[in-house]
């Protein structure tokens, strides 16, 4: 009889402790998966104590700068009565449109306003690409992603593309008929670094309340990109499945990397302050934040389509969108970044947190949070970004970056022909890397009525470049049939249906 009631006893009692558990769980906040996100993120207490209360004192005029007390009664009878009346940069939002203007009213007009945003770049792309998503039945990226196939561009009325390519750049900037204008930003006045959906479901503290990523899903790169290390070309993609970032990053690379690459990767993965994600109230998060980290943008050591504002051109109007480049192979590369030639990846890594981070301004990077990086952490992220590889090109003869002959399809055996002759791509994308390491303006103001054309930008790698739509410095070709189309029409080479074709087919293998 006793052991029974003893049974009940426990058994009573064991519930009792259960449910207490389960209610002090409940009461406990969920954390996310983003050591950064919780980092960032306050809780909500209980307002128990006295300290916590507010006072009168706390809630006086005496903390609002308008209704502050002068130096001097005789301030009055002077100019402007001693104030600063105008916009003052370190207490205004960049941007605002009259001084003193409260951050959460700008918050809520731009949150109005993003619906239109939206809608305008909506109708834009729509009127300008078919975005009916073609895959090819065969042909993947890295991970496996399937590639959109193209081109993409819709055609004036009764315009075909070997019509278009027989036309004189004079004649098609008469008729306003050039399929590939300039890509715009889609809210060019605040511009910034946008990220795309699939990014911010895993990290909801990239999401902008102003404006939003606008190209489909199926014309972005991976995510996750996978990742290739030169220093261990035999274990091929490592990225494991996984968007690397400060939660995983040590346990994925620490039997891979060498402390000092471990100690970059770190630094690559840590969040700084930028323009629009930043703990001040000129942000453009509805949270403050601590930033954003080098592989948000560069995700894996590659890039899933986030795009900003070139850093290197003024006024705002004239800048033109820049998406995120791939970091793969730039151990092979002699300069950086579209427009300023940098010489090293160390000086690239440097100058970014005062350029990209901060639209070249590096006033913004002192109100926001300049972060001054130490000679010795700037060489740990630049060796690390060093060991970024191509993915491998099993057709390609490992001497001379060409394809081999005993592996490559007809169609791809005749791409090469166009491309090292016809095409004129070798002119500027020479093996092993596919780079000339030099700059190039394609002045496609000719072609283009009201605009001014883009100069010298730098000649991107194409190793690798099926993983790595879409192309051009601005996204504007969608699809490597675009990118071909684009280049058919610039350098007016005169391509046939066959060749576009087979070129794309040798571009894949590269």
């Amino acid at each position: 009889m006793r052991s029974a009631y003893l049974k009940i006893v426990t058994i009573v009692f064991g519930m009792f402790l259960g449910s207490c558990c389960v209610a002090a769980f409940a009461e406990t906040p969920k954390r996310s998966n983003d050591a950064v996100a919780d980092a960032q993120t306050s809780r909500a207490v209980r307002n128990e104590r006295p300290e916590q209360k507010k006072s009168d004192h706390d809630q006086s005029d005496l903390f609002n700068a308008q209704k502050a007390s002068p130096l001097s009664p005789v301030l009055k009878d002077r100019p402007k009565q001693g104030k600063v009346s105008g916009f003052d940069f370190f207490r205004d939002g960049l941007n605002t449109d009259q001084p003193f203007q409260k951050a959460e009213d700008v918050m809520k007009k731009e949150i109005a306003g993003k619906a239109d945003v939206m809608d305008a770049q909506k109708k834009l792309l729509e009127q300008r690409y078919n975005l009916t998503v073609k895959t090819d039945p065969e042909a993947k990226m890295s991970r496996g992603k399937p590639l959109a196939v193209g081109p993409t561009a819709r055609l004036s009325g009764g315009t075909t593309w070997d019509k278009l390519a027989a036309a004189s750049p004079e004649e098609i900037k008469k008729q306003g008929i050039f399929p590939y204008p300039s890509l715009p930003h889609p809210l060019q006045a605040n511009g910034g670094q946008v990220f795309p959906k699939m990014q911010i479901d895993m990290f909801p503290r990239l999401e902008r309340f102003d404006v939003d990523f606008d190209l489909p899903e199926a014309f972005l790169p991976e995510f996750p990109p996978a990742i290739f290390l030169n220093n261990r070309p035999e274990l091929g993609d490592v990225s494991r499945g996984e968007v690397v970032s400060i939660n995983n990053f040590h346990r994925l690379f620490k039997d891979i990397l060498t402390p000092v690459q471990l100690d970059g990767l770190r630094m690559l993965v840590t969040p700084f302050p930028q323009e629009e994600f930043n703990a001040t109230d000129d942000r453009k998060t509805r949270e403050p934040s601590l930033g954003v980290t080098c592989f948000d943008c560069h995700v894996n050591g590659h890039t899933t389509g986030q795009f900003h504002l070139s850093p290197d051109i003024r006024p705002q109007e004239r800048r033109f969108r820049l998406d995120t480049t791939s970091l793969r192979g730039v151990f092979n590369q002699q300069i950086h970044g579209s427009k300023r030639s940098l010489r090293s990846v160390e000086d690239f890594t440097e100058f970014e947190q005062r350029t990209a981070y901060f639209n070249g301004d590096p006033i913004h990077a002192m109100k926001k949070g300049m972060n001054i990086l130490d000679r010795i952490p700037v060489s740990h992220m630049a060796q690390l970004q060093n060991m970024l590889d191509f993915p491998p090109a099993p057709k390609l003869d490992s001497a001379t970056g060409k394809l081999d002959p005993a592996k490559a399809t007809e169609s791809e055996a005749r791409g090469e022909k166009v491309f090292f002759g016809k095409g004129q791509c070798s002119n500027c994308h020479m093996p092993p890397s596919y780079l000339d390491h030099q700059m190039h303006d394609l002045h496609l103001e000719r072609f283009l009525k009201d605009e001014p054309g883009d100069g010298p930008i730098k000649t991107f790698t194409l190793r690798g470049i099926k993983d790595s739509p879409p192309y051009l410095h601005d996204g504007r070709a969608l699809t490597l049939e675009d990118s071909v189309e684009f280049f058919n029409l610039v350098l007016q080479l005169k391509l046939s249906a066959q060749e576009k074709q087979d070129l794309v087919a040798f571009m894949r293998q590269l």
